[in-house]
């Protein structure tokens, strides 16, 4: 790639939440060009009917699944952002011609196919490509995602809870026999398909708790937690749904291995993120208004003397560093940008 040059993009799946959200910054990406927009729900509809923001701006009509296929000659690359289960006959097909993939749904997360199979219920339809596809989270894997062909997008949830809780681990401050996370999530998280738990005068005015114990997130925690340690980590994992748009806020509590000031977690925080533009660790407890619409992630640490616990707060946008944004990341990665472009904007406010 010569400095300078614009690489060609699509995007499968574009009419969901998180890949609408990967169109806006797309759409605002110097090096980027969008050659299709696939939606199996919008096929042949201008995209910008389905969502009006765009009038003026994203010109393309929505393509099929078939026409993706016409579009591969001068792709780069591809994302997909399907639901859990749909993405594994594309992707197969495309690492197959070449094409390099950022995957944001589970599909190639997990590096079993019966650990899959047992969290979301189906068989692995690519299990030749879970050994091959590397887990897009950069802090922590950016070598490996420079050459990588096939990146899964982490989850949202677990991007906050691994960005947490990673720095602790790496250096054994904790006893990992003790690790809680209670996180809390805006209902984007649950997708743009129509679901009675998640209409309006179902979700506000009340905060739930849901897949308590059962989480599929939990295994994806579990594995890229482990591997840190290479060790065998088994966590308690309680997500809550909030009446809000978008935002998650993780609280992970752990037991410290041995006493240890707040200053001094601190400082092991900051160097641990020291060449981490999108992690900021904080003096003080993170808000999900402060990185709504960013791609950052906010840590905070509070240390309880009286129990020998450490809480660290995280908070992400789930649209954007738990989702679009990462993968953004990550295509900036895999072609040798700057690792903020397109991404370099504060939150917004209000």
């Amino acid at each position: 790639m010569l400095v300078g040059d614009i690489m060609n993009v699509g995007v499968i799946g574009a009419t969901g939440y998180a890949g609408q959200q990967l169109v806006w910054l797309l759409n605002n990406h110097k090096r980027v060009n969008i050659s299709f927009l696939a939606s199996h729900s919008y096929s042949d509809n201008l995209y910008s009917s389905v969502y009006k923001n765009y009038k003026g701006f994203i010109q393309n009509n929505c393509i099929n699944i078939q026409q993706v296929y016409e579009n591969l000659s001068s792709l780069d690359i591809a994302f997909i952002a399907l639901p859990h289960g749909k993405s594994m006959d594309i992707t197969k097909d495309l690492v197959s011609k070449g094409i390099r993939v950022i995957d944001l749904s589970a599909d190639f997360r997990l590096n079993s196919p019966e650990v899959y199979k047992k969290w979301y219920g189906l068989e692995h339809g690519g299990k030749e490509l879970l050994q091959e596809s590397i887990y897009g989270l950069p802090e922590l894997n950016r070598d490996s995602i420079k050459n990588g062909q096939l990146i899964a997008n982490p989850g949202c949830y677990p991007t906050a809870s691994i960005l947490a809780l990673a720095p602790l681990l790496k250096n054994n401050l904790i006893d990992i026999d003790t690790i809680i996370i209670d996180a809390k999530s805006g209902v984007s998280g649950a997708g743009r398909s129509l679901n009675t738990n998640t209409l309006f005068c179902e979700c506000n005015e009340s905060v739930k708790a849901y897949g308590i114990g059962n989480h599929r997130h939990t295994p994806e925690i579990e594995q890229e937690l482990s591997d840190l340690i290479n060790g065998n980590i088994s966590l308690l994992f309680t997500p809550h749904l909030i009446p809000m748009n978008r935002g998650i806020l993780a609280t992970c509590y752990n037991k410290l291995a041995q006493r240890c000031s707040v200053e001094a977690l601190e400082e092991i925080y900051k160097d641990f993120y020291s060449h981490n533009y999108f992690v900021r660790v904080l003096e003080y407890i993170p808000e999900t208004k402060w990185v709504k619409g960013s791609n950052f992630c906010d840590i905070g640490i509070v240390l309880d003397n009286k129990t020998n616990r450490v809480i660290v707060i995280a908070a992400i946008d789930n649209l954007i560093k738990g989702a679009a944004g990462q993968a953004i990341q990550n295509m900036n990665i895999m072609l040798g940008f700057d690792e903020w472009e397109g991404l370099n904007f504060p939150g917004m406010i209000p």
